[in-house]
């Protein structure tokens, strides 16, 4: 049973290292914000991991993933919201040329919980992976509610090590996007990463 959860774990990892739009939106929070900026977001993606795995313990994150109306509207939202923070960065890049150092707003804006919580909240393809894999991970003879619920902890675990640890490291490495010309860059790159991920997901096949 424990080899079982062990190779569970292994696989959620691997998973969680994937990039996708949360580690976009830390990564940009981290950056630009600093280390409490990038943990913030990180909670607020950790909540909505919470909230996908309550939901999947019900049974109601399965009738998000098997109907292809919800499906769609919960992506087209979630790659509205990340063209909007795609958007929202490429336009405080004008005014970082400007400024010498970010102004109080920029770095309120850049990490926020409800930033992260949004973005996870909002991808609909952490239902599609919890009612898809996480079932199959669960170690034969064990009681399917309790099973998925520890899986989902584990995902949680890790995902906060992860997160924490990707932040720190990108708050180390800060001090050399403090120039306002490297700043400008960081944002639009940040910026149209964020674009990217958002036109992907809208124009993207189930």
């Amino acid at each position: 049973m424990i080899s079982a959860l062990l190779a569970a774990a292994a696989v959620l990892a691997l998973l969680t290292l994937v990039p996708g739009p949360d580690m976009a939106v830390v990564t940009q929070a981290a950056l630009t914000g600093g280390r409490s900026s990038g943990f913030r977001v990180s909670v607020g993606i950790v909540s909505g991991l919470l909230v996908w795995g309550l939901l999947t313990v019900l049974g109601l994150s399965a009738i998000l993933a098997a109907s292809a109306e919800a499906y769609t509207a919960v992506k087209l939202a979630g790659a509205a919201y990340l063209i909007y923070l795609g958007v929202r960065a490429l336009w405080q890049s004008r005014a970082s040329a400007a400024v010498h150092g970010p102004s109080a707003s920029v770095v309120h804006k850049a990490g926020t919980w409800k930033t992260g919580f949004t973005t996870n909240l909002l991808n609909p393809k952490i239902a599609v992976f919890y009612t898809g894999l996480l079932p199959q991970l669960v170690p034969a003879g064990w009681p399917t509610g309790l099973s998925l619920a520890l899986l989902v902890l584990i995902h949680v675990a890790i995902s906060i090590a992860w997160l924490s640890t990707y932040v720190v490291l990108l708050s180390r490495a800060r001090s050399t996007f403090e120039k306002p010309k490297v700043r400008q860059m960081l944002e639009r790159v940040t910026g149209t990463v964020l674009l990217g991920f958002g036109v992907k997901i809208a124009l993207e096949a189930r």
